[in-house]
């Protein structure tokens, strides 16, 4: 489904990769049959089939208009925003973000995996080829609102996945702000948040970690892949030594080219809400002292 979608020139392929993508991760979610996978399953696939047809759409109304399929050549201003509505549906973009931190939760953390990284690759190729002919307005504000909602809603949070997920909706916001200008800053984002949410990820489902409380007794299992998390959760939040840090600077210094100097000391400055989650999590991984002795077997000795 991937490949086809990104591979296609036609917009009827693209929305066929795009379906077979989704009709494939829905056993997967549902594959641990607990009720909050279903439920989990029922909303990916209600979100997902909604923006599909929205894609469809949108793709019809500039081949009445202009006679063209090819994905390239989405002139019409009407369709270029119900595109944009779409594939921000598809991806969790606010204010379409609602079924994302839901659908993470009732999924185990390998699929979360997938859902949070593989499943967004091909919406933002559809964005990538389009770009030029987006809206940069509402894309912007598309982006300051994911970076703001993607911090505050994480911050209460002791649902590791749940944290996850707005994690993911805020550095969404970062790659739509600059999808307009430079696409491919979009990717490099892309594919450098997709290793670091990796490392998270796989580093949870290794340790068997889902709550905040459960990852305070951690260190004790696996010490040394708790550093590798600390770090994972450091270069996330875009602290400056580590590689997380790298698209962040160069989207900042692309937007101060464009002239959106406000737009970038917005988006900088809500990123430091998510930064205080990450934080946390980290602490809680790697600093705190839980305060029993623990009854853990440990893998290490």
């Amino acid at each position: 489904g991937t490949t086809l979608t990104i591979s296609s020139n036609h917009w009827i392929m693209a929305w066929t990769g795009l379906e077979i993508n989704t009709l494939a991760i829905l056993p997967l979610i549902a594959k641990s049959h607990h009720p909050r996978a279903i439920e989990a399953a029922t909303k990916y696939f209600l979100v997902q089939a909604a923006a599909s047809a929205l894609v469809l759409f949108s793709s019809m109304t500039n081949a009445w208009h202009t006679g063209q399929w090819d994905i390239t050549q989405l002139t019409h201003p009407t369709s270029s925003v119900i595109l944009t509505s779409a594939i921000a549906m598809k991806l969790g973009l606010v204010p379409f973000h609602f079924w994302f931190p839901e659908v993470l939760q009732g999924s185990s953390l390998p699929t979360g995996l997938l859902l949070s990284t593989a499943m967004k690759f091909p919406p933002l190729t559809l964005l990538f080829l389009t770009s030029h002919s987006l809206d940069p307005t509402l894309l912007t504000l598309m982006a300051i609102m994911s970076t703001a909602l993607g911090g505050w809603m994480g911050l209460n949070q002791t649902q590791i996945r749940k944290i996850l997920a707005f994690s993911s909706i805020s550095h969404l916001g970062w790659m739509a702000i600059i999808i307009a200008f430079n696409p491919k800053l979009t990717m490099l984002n892309f594919y450098l948040y997709s290793l670091m949410t990796a490392t998270v990820f796989l580093t949870l489902n290794t340790m068997k970690v889902t709550k905040l409380p459960s990852l305070m007794t951690a260190w004790t299992k696996t010490p040394s892949l708790n550093a590798m998390l600390l770090l994972a959760l450091l270069s996330l939040a875009g602290l400056p030594p580590l590689t997380g840090f790298l698209p962040k600077w160069l989207i900042i210094q692309e937007l101060t080219k464009q002239e959106m100097a406000l737009a970038a000391t917005i988006i900088s400055l809500l990123s430091l809400l998510s930064l205080f989650f990450y934080l946390r999590l980290a602490y809680c991984a790697t600093i705190t002292l839980p305060p029993h002795t623990t009854n853990h077997i440990k893998l290490w000795h």
